[in-house]
């Protein structure tokens, strides 16, 4: 499976991990896996295992984002490799998510 999902024991936040490819196949895989915790107010996208990132991916990144709702929920996208990093800056998307 290319999405994983964990809660983290106190049930504070989820963390969703991305391994592979991060495109337009893994899409509703991506989807549940945040409409299924939608009532966290953080979460994690863990892109250590992720080996490509195309548009599609930011793509789905802002609909999440939109879904869960611009002000109420952190979203934070951790362990990037310094080429998807890249991309995500290139996007813009440090200006709408936390990247670490």
């Amino acid at each position: 499976m290319s999405i994983e999902t964990k809660v983290a024991s106190d049930g504070s936040a989820v963390t969703i991990y991305i391994r592979g490819r991060f495109d337009f196949s893994v899409v509703n895989q991506f989807r549940e896996a945040y409409e299924a915790h939608k009532q966290k107010t953080h979460f994690y996208i863990d892109m250590r295992q992720t080996e490509h990132m195309d548009s599609s991916a930011l793509g789905m990144l802002l609909n999440m984002r939109s879904y869960l709702g611009p002000d109420a929920v952190k979203i934070e996208i951790v362990n990037c490799s310094p080429g998807i990093r890249k991309i995500l800056e290139i996007a813009k998307f440090d200006k709408k998510f936390a990247i670490s």
